[in-house]
Order: C-alpha cells, then sequence, then structure tokens
C-alpha cells in the first residue's frame, strides 16, 4: 500500500462515521476514496449529475445550492470540516438534485458509492451511524422549513447568529453575507439592515465577517 493510500486509510479511520468498521471493512471504502483539493468557486458536482460518489470534507466550506452559479441561487445548506454530503443519492440512484460547490479553498475525501454500499451491507452498526446522519440533516431541513414559514427574517438571523457563536459569543461568518443570506431565505439588503439595527442597540459587534455577540440573553429576548 503506498503512501497516499496509507494516508487516506488514516483520515478515513479517524471519521466518526467510519470508526467503527474493521480493517477489512475499511479497506474496501479506502479503495474508492481518494483525497481531493478544491479551489474557491470550483463546482464538484451540478444539479442532473449522476451520483456515483459522496464526498467527506476535512477542511474549507461547501454550499449545495439550487441554479449555483447564479444571483437567483438559493442556498440549502453550507458543508463544514468533519461532515458528508452526496450520500442518499446513492442509497436512491438518482441524479444529485443541487448543486456542490467550494467557497474556499477545501480538502475533501471523494468515497465511491459502490464501497458505502459495501460498507452498509458488511456493517450493521455502520448502516445505522450513516441513517442517523441523514435523518439528522433531515431533521435540521425540517427546521428551516419551520423558521422559513413562522419565525421573521430577524428571528431568522438572531437565531442563526447564536447558534453561529455558540458558548464563546464569537465567529466568523463562513462564507460571504451574500450566500448567509440565501441560506436564511433573506435578501442581502435585509440582512444588511438587520445587523445594522442590531449593532445600533448594542447587542453585536460586526467586523467584516467577523461577528460578536455583546449580549446573548438580550438579543435572544429581541425577537
Amino acid at each position: 500500500m503506498n503512501k497516499r493510500t496509507l494516508d487516506v486509510a488514516e483520515m478515513l479511520a479517524r471519521l466518526p462515521m467510519f470508526k467503527e468498521l474493521d480493517p477489512a471493512q475499511l479497506a474496501v471504502i479506502c479503495a474508492g476514496t481518494r483525497a481531493v483539493r478544491g479551489e474557491r468557486g470550483q463546482v464538484l458536482f451540478a444539479k442532473g449529475d449522476p451520483a456515483r460518489v459522496f464526498y467527506v470534507v476535512l477542511f474549507g466550506t461547501v454550499k449545495l445550492a439550487l441554479s449555483a452559479g447564479t444571483h437567483n441561487e438559493k442556498v440549502l445548506q453550507i458543508v463544514g470540516p468533519g461532515e458528508t454530503f452526496g450520500e442518499a443519492m446513492i442509497f436512491l440512484e438518482r441524479p444529485f438534485p443541487v448543486t456542490a460547490e467550494c467557497l474556499s479553498s477545501c480538502l475533501l475525501l471523494e468515497i465511491a458509492g459502490e464501497g458505502l454500499l459495501a460498507a452498509v451491507d458488511a456493517s450493521p452498526v455502520f448502516a445505522r451511524r450513516v441513517l442517523a446522519g441523514m435523518s439528522q440533516r433531515l431533521h435540521e431541513l425540517i427546521g428551516d422549513v419551520e423558521a422559513y414559514s413562522t419565525r421573521t427574517a430577524a428571528q431568522r438571523l438572531v437565531g442563526y447568529l447564536l447558534n453561529l457563536c455558540g458558548a464563546s459569543g464569537s465567529a466568523h461568518f463562513p462564507t460571504s453575507k451574500y450566500v448567509v443570506a440565501s441560506l436564511l431565505n433573506l435578501t442581502p439588503e435585509t440582512l444588511s439592515r438587520i445587523l445594522h439595527t442590531l449593532t445600533q442597540a448594542e447587542l453585536i459587534e460586526v467586523d467584516g465577517r467577523h461577528i460578536r455577540i455583546r449580549d446573548a440573553d438580550r438579543l435572544r429576548a429581541y425577537v
């Protein structure tokens, strides 16, 4: 086994999704896996492409969107380190329904669908882990739909900021404000207006893409 294969195997073995596989099962996955680098703006797959592989993000961020590359796109998800995308279509044997585009320089693992299916057949624990991951994303998608339907624009943005900053109270937008606005089903102008209002109310500080929450309790109560 060459150095490149060893490196891929080590990267796979460190990921929670694959840690329960025995060496033989991991080798099946590894045989159909390669490390790929993506640059900002690079399309990994487009809507309608056949789904023969899926991806794990090692570093960087990837957006999943409809009508990517246009000013009318709808961003559905921003995928970050340790997260996977594309595996559901392997099971459905259908083309990708979205476009995946790198938002920054990325390092990913591209994994062949055949290896995924073989590992699922061989390991019930792995199969449950894959199902849990897809179920979690479905739960998040339902939460997003609920937010679009029942929450105001300000409520959506405040919820996003609280989740983004977490306990530290400080974070960077993972991508441009235009993409974040699309993710939250807002216009860029609305996003900027609400950020300005929250800043004027001394609830947050904004410096470029850096966000600091000045008073989390007041921010939660704001909307």
